[in-house]
């Protein structure tokens, strides 16, 4: 039986993507040697040494006798953070431009290292900030509306307080932070650029080769699959290095500060509480037979197949190619979507095209995967995307966008209000890629273009959700695992299927390729547990976007007053309008019957839906 339909003509058309915007940098900085950078390189240790000066001992005094100098001098060290956020930003995107071009390597060491010099200046007061009587401050909030200002940012940084260390000991880490832990990231990244994979005749990077497993031809996945596993293993020494050096430089990390679990200090990080997380493991973990584990069995019927390999994973559901998007055309359907919701929402987005705030074409030493930088809140975000024309690129484009519509939102908070915990920040995001699927959903002509559409949305959940959480589950394991000695390669192959096979379901056969594949997931070494976000958000929204659909009017209001608060407020805070929390033991269910809903009516369409 022959799932999905579609016709040659839809299959062959779109064969370019136009032309592909390349991000302007200059809003932040006119050029690496610049005379306004060198401005800021130049004097941001000196002006933060001089700060240090200034306020270092007496901040007590402040609170006590000037909550207005107080309230001063927190606009001044915002002010220095600033600055360094901007030239951080800036080494940052001009890197990860082209990872593999040695000046821009030497440029983003030689400005981290500067960064993190000037800032070590800057630490004590956060720390000293955090010692100070809590009475005291709250009494100082009363007599100065300049220092009220800060109030929620103050009484976030608070939390950190049963974590934090004498000043020298704080400053140590944090000098070290160069020439260890940054350091490895940055092996990483330009290891994993410099990789090349031969797949049909061609030498890929590791994007364009990730790319080729949602080939249409299955001999090409295979192919590809094999070539990636063979290269990513003879890198493995080098992967498995880095994994053990960096899980045991934050378990040293974790002991000195007082963290028990190796994903506390993410939970603090994201001022969620680790139950709350706990619940959404527990919760996503159940629901692997009824979503992952049930789709993927009928994926196989489709494709006509008793048991998948891993390279069918992402295999197209159609017989023909699917589509290309040219980069007109995945515009017009993100904005056309935004639009729908919030005409408001679309301006801003918009901003993007204009603007020349992406960076969309794919090239050799251009760091994979996409982002949303927010940058600082005096300039804007930046969009790095690797642009196929693919389906799944359009609906990244939809997700990197939310991200930039909240962080231009969000901006007016300033720089240290304006930051949101990784839970939440994924909000927007995945609302935006709920709206862009929505839209085109409405528009399919037919019961297998609906089927298509939905299959499509159920393999981009299960990616956000089930696969996110196994990558948790990976970490978490191997982060334990690892405070009882190093982890040979052969042992992260056998935690990583071991999950694998878990979470995916006994529809999958896994072979030897896979085993390594593990290594190139960069947030197992840029962001340890950063992955829970992805579903924290995603189940989120799909409760989300439930609320939006039955409200009546005034959903757009408090969904902008929900991104204009930042990092202002708590989760408990900013879903309360909503009439949601995700302390409810039924929060998650909810959000996973969106999938499992989805999963329902592909049964459905299958069993009495037309076939070809």
């Amino acid at each position: 039986m022959q799932f999905f339909e579609q016709t040659a003509e839809t299959a062959s058309a779109a064969e370019g993507y136009g032309d592909l915007p390349e991000w302007n940098l200059t809003d932040l900085y006119s050029a690496m040697d610049g005379d306004d950078f060198r401005s800021d390189f130049n004097r941001i240790a000196g002006d933060s040494e001089a700060f240090q000066k200034r306020y270092s001992g007496q901040l007590e005094t402040l609170a006590k006798d000037s909550a207005d100098s107080l309230g001063e001098a927190i606009e001044s060290y915002e002010r220095l953070e600033e600055v360094m956020g901007r030239m951080m930003s800036y080494a940052g995107l001009v890197y990860s431009s082209d990872t593999s071009n040695q000046k821009n390597a030497k440029f983003y060491g030689d400005v981290q290292e500067r960064i993190t010099s000037a800032s070590s200046h800057l630490l004590f007061f956060t720390l000293e900030l955090n010692r100070l009587d809590q009475s005291a401050i709250e009494a100082a909030m009363k007599k100065s509306p300049r220092l009220a200002n800060y109030q929620s940012w103050i009484r976030d940084l608070q939390k950190d307080k049963p974590y934090q260390l004498e000043d020298r000991i704080e400053q140590l880490f944090h000098e070290k932070a160069s020439s260890g832990r940054m350091a490895w990231n940055r092996l990483f990244d330009e290891t994993m650029a410099s990789l090349r994979f031969d797949i049909g005749g061609e030498s890929l990077s590791i994007e364009p080769a990730l790319n080729c497993l949602q080939s249409t031809v299955r001999a090409k996945r295979a192919e590809a699959a094999k070539e990636i596993g063979k290269i990513l293993s003879e890198n493995g020494r080098l992967f498995t290095l880095i994994t053990n050096t960096l899980a045991k430089d934050k378990e040293i990390s974790d002991r000195w500060h007082g963290f028990q679990n190796p994903p506390d200090s993410r939970h603090l990080a994201n001022r969620i509480e680790p139950e709350v997380v706990n619940a959404l493991v527990e919760a996503v973990e159940a629901h692997f037979p009824v979503i992952s584990h049930r789709y993927y069995a009928l994926k196989a019927k489709w494709l006509g197949l008793e048991k998948l390999s891993h390279w069918d994973r992402n295999a197209p559901l159609t017989k023909f190619d699917e589509p290309a998007f040219s980069w007109p055309e995945a515009k017009r359907i993100v904005l056309d979507a935004y639009s729908g919701f919030s005409p408001e929402m679309a301006k801003i987005a918009d901003r993007f095209f204009e603007r020349n705030w992406i960076d969309a074409p794919v090239r050799p030493g251009k760091s994979p995967g996409a982002f949303a930088h927010p940058t600082v809140p005096s300039v804007h975000p930046y969009v790095m995307l690797n642009y196929l024309g693919k389906p799944r690129d359009v609906m990244t484009l939809a997700h990197e966008l939310g991200h930039g519509v909240h962080q231009v939102l969000a901006a007016d908070q300033g720089l240290l209000k304006s930051q949101t915990p990784l839970t939440l920040a994924e909000t927007a995001s995945v609302f935006g890629e709920m709206l862009t699927f929505q839209s085109i959903l409405e528009r399919a002509e037919n019961v297998d273009q609906r089927r298509l559409l939905l299959a499509r949305k159920v393999e981009d959940m299960i990616n956000t959700v089930v696969r996110q959480i196994a990558f948790y589950l990976f970490e978490r394991e191997v982060h334990l695992r690892r405070r009882d000695g190093e982890l040979t390669e052969e042992k992260l192959a056998e935690i990583w299927l071991d999950v694998q096979r878990k979470s995916l379901g006994p529809t999958f056969e896994f072979d030897d390729s896979y085993g390594s594949y593990w290594s190139y997931i960069p947030h197992f070494i840029h962001a340890p547990f950063y992955v829970y976000a992805y579903a924290f958000g995603d189940c989120l929204v799909n409760s989300l976007f439930s609320a939006y659909q039955q409200a009546e009017n005034g959903f757009e209001d408090r969904y902008f007053e929900m991104l204009k608060a930042g990092g202002t407020k708590h989760h408990s805070e900013l879903l309360a309008p909503f009439g949601l929390s995700a302390n409810d033991p039924g929060f998650w269910q909810k959000g996973l019957s969106v999938i499992t809903a989805m999963i329902d009516e592909l049964e459905t369409l299958e069993d009495g839906g037309d076939h070809a």
